[in-house]
């Protein structure tokens, strides 16, 4: 099950959770007393309801909103926040997390960073006041500082990363083998005819970003091509501002006549730059992005691409959380293989196309 939920700001969160259990024995009183004060019952009287209160405040203390109801019947749930949920490769991840969530009765709430630090920090923080079991996460680009990361590991709370991963020493984190794929797609566009391959990246302190520009240079490297740094471009993932990165690489007299991109959103901004310029696809400039199947074949020329097992991303992550939650605290590191699927955008040589 999937649920949308408006969040508000909450206070910043404490070393870790702060339970009934905890305020009770600070207190020297029962956890039913502690339950009756902070409900305001008229039963405990108003010293000790103040007392009560002034402890919880500074303990961080955080009621579980699902505690009311009947623990049996209480939901068992997951949070998971990704950068850009409309996207294709987003929704399939969330689908593998749903599936295998749910073979382990669990429901899963997802929240959007839209690509915002700030949000996704939100996004965890209200995960925590929710008392989910476990959150799964992939890195907004503009995240920079780990702290609400960081928070979530000294409360104990189980986390993985997918994708676009951070403090690989204290999470758990499935990724794809990104310097691989690109290093082979790189040495396909040269393989069919193209000789000034440029890079059109994400922020380069994404750790996806560095993956995949590595296997790219690692291409220029074996096939003795020098490397020109005007060639890779990386900026934010936008589709304006990859649109008119592309744009203004391919107005220059010396401009490439291939493309590897970094993921669907920048893939599509640069078809949409080269159509725009009245540049063939892939006579002038060749094309291949890390993208999904469902959406490479909808364009034409159709379009080649470096394909993400999304869905099984999502069921590795979640299986990842799960044993987790079940007291698993070894930290594992798995790879999800991508496959390169040639088409019709990237061989200037057409009998080479099979390379």
């Amino acid at each position: 099950m999937r649920c949308s939920i408006i969040f508000c700001n909450f206070a910043s969160m404490n070393k870790r959770r702060t339970s009934l259990k905890d305020l009770a024995r600070e207190l020297g009183v029962s956890i039913a007393t502690v339950s009756r004060a902070l409900n305001g019952s008229p039963e405990i009287g108003s010293e000790m309801r103040e007392k009560v209160k002034a402890l919880a405040r500074k303990m961080n203390y955080r009621p579980n909103p699902f505690a009311q109801s009947l623990r049996k019947e209480a939901p068992r749930m997951i949070g998971v926040v990704v950068p850009n949920l409309v996207t294709h490769y987003y929704a399939a991840v969330l689908d593998g997390i749903e599936e295998e969530a749910a073979r382990a009765g669990y429901s899963v709430i997802s929240a959007n960073s839209h690509e915002k630090m700030e949000l996704e920090a939100r996004a965890i923080d209200n995960f925590n006041n929710l008392h989910v079991e476990g959150i799964i996460a992939c890195l907004a680009q503009d995240t920079v500082d780990y702290s609400h990361f960081e928070d979530i590991h000294r409360m104990g709370i189980p986390m993985v990363f997918f994708g676009r991963t951070c403090l690989t020493e204290l999470f758990s984190s499935v990724m794809a083998n990104g310097d691989e794929a690109a290093q082979q797609a790189t040495q396909h566009l040269i393989a069919t005819g193209s000789r000034r391959v440029a890079f059109i990246g994400g922020p380069n302190h994404l750790d996806m970003v560095r993956r995949r520009k590595h296997g790219y240079l690692e291409a220029l490297r074996a096939c003795k091509i020098a490397i020109d740094r005007s060639l890779v471009v990386c900026d934010l993932i936008d589709y304006d501002v990859a649109r008119r990165n592309v744009a203004d690489m391919l107005s220059r007299p010396d401009r490439p006549d291939a493309l590897l991109t970094f993921n669907d959103i920048i893939t599509f901004a640069a078809f949409t730059a080269i159509k725009q310029l009245g540049l063939r696809i892939p006579d002038d400039v060749a094309l291949i992005g890390f993208t999904d199947d469902e959406h490479a074949c909808y364009v034409t020329p159709q379009l080649s691409a470096i394909e993400d097992q999304s869905r099984l991303m999502g069921e590795r992550a979640c299986h990842l959380l799960l044993r987790q939650i079940n007291g698993d605290a070894k930290v594992y590191h798995e790879i999800v293989p991508q496959r390169i699927v040639i088409r019709q955008t990237s061989a200037k040589n057409p009998q080479n196309k099979s390379d």
